[in-house]
């Protein structure tokens, strides 16, 4: 699987861009706020329907316009598709697959697979647990359209609930519509969990092995899922919960609550791990991200590495780069030393200047 190319109309800051990639290694360098992060998102946004930076639409188009579009090719098991994005400033987005719309964002999710590795990705660990539940669910949602679904009923129904519980406090009477809410939301709740642990299993066994490379058999890595509470037990937490969620005006269990722990040597690394050890689990997770994919899916992943490379030491640099040698990777940089230094193969190289895009001999 590789990206073939893209097209951008009014993206960010380009007016336009028409770029033609190499299904191996692409490097985009150039000063900072050129531009370099705003291509990288747009192929991902192509991929996920998001962007990494969680901007919304009228953000995504150039200041002065009201719509943008994106076109992206991409070949898959020797097939060519296209997707187009048409983005508004003051209407719902388009979007179309071989030309043919679609309803749903989710019916995009796995047509092509992507990992973004970026600077704050780097702090996964150590941050708070609602980035590595983000990371959960986009990767799963990926591989698993089922999960998509459940996921994305459970947060509507999440918000409802809330608001339900807001108003119960000032009208009581309304207490016993809570029953109805919480039956969708124990049966939505139990697949998330059940699912979640299935796959938090296969990052673990992943992780051990590329972690254990990573830090020469050193350090023993474990990853857990910590639950807030169990599938089976959802029910009665939420009713045990009820008044002070009223109280609240919130939902305090179920797996909105959730979170990855990340042990080395039996240590929580999260709390307790240097900064190296953090980064170093953060850089196992990623490339154990790429694994499962290409394990689950049968395709390799696109890699898109927005100046990571320069947040690495040697080490982990190069043990990145020789680790993706196989695999379509877009790389932004300020400059090129880092990768000559390194020998590693660069494909197609392109020099970015103010929302211009020049390949670069």
């Amino acid at each position: 699987m590789y990206v073939e190319s893209i097209q951008l109309s009014n993206y960010r800051n380009y007016d336009s861009a028409d770029i033609i990639f190499s299904p191996g290694v692409n490097i985009f360098f150039g000063d900072n706020a050129q531009g370099k992060t705003n291509l990288l998102e747009a192929v991902y946004l192509s991929g996920t329907s998001r962007s990494h930076r969680g901007s919304r639409d009228n953000e995504l188009i150039r200041f002065d316009k009201n719509e943008a579009h994106i076109r992206l090719f991409f070949n898959k098991k020797q097939l060519s598709h296209r997707l187009d994005f048409h983005l508004k400033k003051k209407k719902a987005r388009g979007i179309a697959i071989d030309g043919v719309p679609i309803k749903k964002t989710g019916e995009l999710l796995g047509m092509l697979h992507i990992v973004f590795f970026s600077p704050e990705d780097l702090s996964m660990i150590k941050n708070g647990p609602s980035m590595r539940r983000r990371f959960l669910d986009m990767e799963m949602s990926q591989l698993d359209r089922a999960y998509l679904q459940y996921v994305t009923r459970y947060s509507k129904l999440l918000v409802e609930r809330n608001n339900l519980l807001k108003q119960i406090a000032v009208h009581p009477q309304l207490k016993e519509t809570l029953d109805g809410w919480d039956e969708q939301l124990v049966e939505l709740g139990r697949n998330i969990i059940k699912k979640r642990e299935a796959f938090v299993i296969r990052l673990d066994e992943m992780m051990r092995e590329i972690h254990g490379n990573l830090t020469g058999g050193k350090e023993n890595m474990q990853v857990f899922y910590e639950k807030n509470t169990g599938a089976e037990e959802l029910r009665d937490a939420l009713w045990s919960k009820r008044d002070r969620d009223i109280k609240m005006g919130a939902t305090s269990v179920g797996p909105h609550r959730d979170d990855i722990a990340f042990q080395s040597n039996g240590i929580d690394i999260r709390k307790f791990g240097s900064q190296g050890q953090q980064r170093t689990a953060a850089l196992a997770l990623k490339l154990s991200e790429i694994r499962l994919i290409e394990k689950v899916s049968g395709e390799k992943p696109v890699l898109l590495l927005d100046d990571v490379l320069s947040e690495l030491d040697s080490h982990r640099q190069n043990y990145l780069l020789e680790h993706i040698s196989d695999i379509q990777t877009m790389i932004s940089c300020t400059g090129l030393e880092e990768f000559v230094n390194a020998r590693l193969s660069m494909d197609k190289i392109f020099r970015v200047d103010q929302g211009k895009i020049k390949e670069y001999q």
